[in-house]
């Protein structure tokens, strides 16, 4: 039994198996994700929350993880890099590959990708365009990772580390969740949005300014599965009702009325209007949208988020790897 398996293994769960881990070639998308997977991987994840806490595990030193950003980030980057390392894995590593790589001669991305499947195991890509990820699982014979593709694409590992998050915290079942921001082009709501839709009795609020409210594709979606949401433009109707908050930036030129954006910030008076039992979430870098005074409230829960996409990232790697 493997460094990992003995720190996972629980009794009635296998660690090796299940029909739904055989099948997760890629991680594209959130609508991948069926309940029992979810759970698998939540189960995973807490099991890499030990791991960590051992100082990691060797269990992958023989496997390479490629990261591929044609955009620039510095979390999601540093948390896949950051997992790979924990699991005993190396990385190849490349940031703003839209400039520096030959994609700026103009080369296909495809023919990157088919190359680089061959250097490495798991290839993790950020693309600036909606539907990049796909184009890369389509010709890549080791699993590929979207890491965020355009704008109002999909960001699904976001999406799987923020509902660990509220998770860990609380049922999923009867869950009430406000996102507020910017969502036409949120992908991490859009993916979020996927995931919750699986789960009994949830309601979503979309918060937002008219022009910058939540696309049709997701709301007719929601209306297919039975899942009940309203379209607001005031925080100050869902604060108090809603269990989790889940804050977005708002980009001011995206604003009809800059000065608005105020309309729309979870600060201290806000926290005063909140459930005592509510949280917040933010998928970070935050601007003026979520004030610094909100940061010592024990329901600010955005800074564990983003450790959490560690272990959730750690366990996600362990499901594609163990395929190979």
């Amino acid at each position: 039994m493997s460094d990992i398996e003995t720190l996972i293994e629980r009794p009635g769960m296998r660690w090796h198996g299940t029909t739904s881990v055989r099948e997760l070639k890629h991680v594209i998308e959130s609508q991948q994700f069926t309940v029992p997977l979810l759970m698998e991987l939540f189960e995973r994840s807490q099991g890499m929350e030990r791991v960590v806490a051992r100082g990691g595990s060797l269990d992958y030193q023989n496997k390479i993880m490629a990261t591929l950003f044609y955009e620039p980030s510095t979390r999601t980057r540093f948390a896949f890099e950051a997992a790979m390392y924990r699991l005993g894995g190396k990385v190849l590593s490349t940031e703003q590959a839209r400039v520096f790589s030959s994609a700026v001669e103009g080369e296909r991305m495809e023919d990157l990708i088919r190359i680089v499947a061959g250097y490495a195991d798991v290839i993790v890509i950020r693309h600036h365009q909606e539907g990049g990820a796909r184009r890369a699982a389509e010709v890549s014979r080791v699993p590929v990772i979207n890491a965020g593709d355009g704008e109002g694409g999909q960001h699904p590992t976001q999406a799987l580390l923020d509902l660990y998050t509220i998770y860990r915290e609380r049922p999923l079942n009867g869950l009430s969740v406000a996102f507020i921001g910017e969502l036409d082009k949120g992908r991490t709501a859009r993916s979020l949005t996927y995931l919750l839709a699986k789960f009994e009795r949830v309601k979503i609020f979309f918060v937002a300014p008219p022009q910058l409210q939540m696309k049709p594709d997701i709301l007719e979606y929601l209306d297919r599965h039975g899942v009940r949401y309203e379209l607001e433009s005031d925080i100050d109707r869902v604060v108090g009702v809603a269990d989790v908050l889940y804050q977005t930036r708002i980009r001011p030129d995206r604003a009809a009325d800059p000065t608005s954006l105020r309309k729309y910030t979870i600060d201290s008076t806000v926290l005063q209007r909140m459930k005592p039992s509510a949280m917040i979430l933010h998928p970070l870098p935050r601007t003026v949208e979520l004030d610094n005074t909100v940061d010592s409230d024990p329901r600010a829960l955005y800074f564990r988020q983003a450790i959490n996409g560690l272990y959730v990232r750690m366990a996600l790697l362990t499901m594609l790897l163990e395929r190979e």
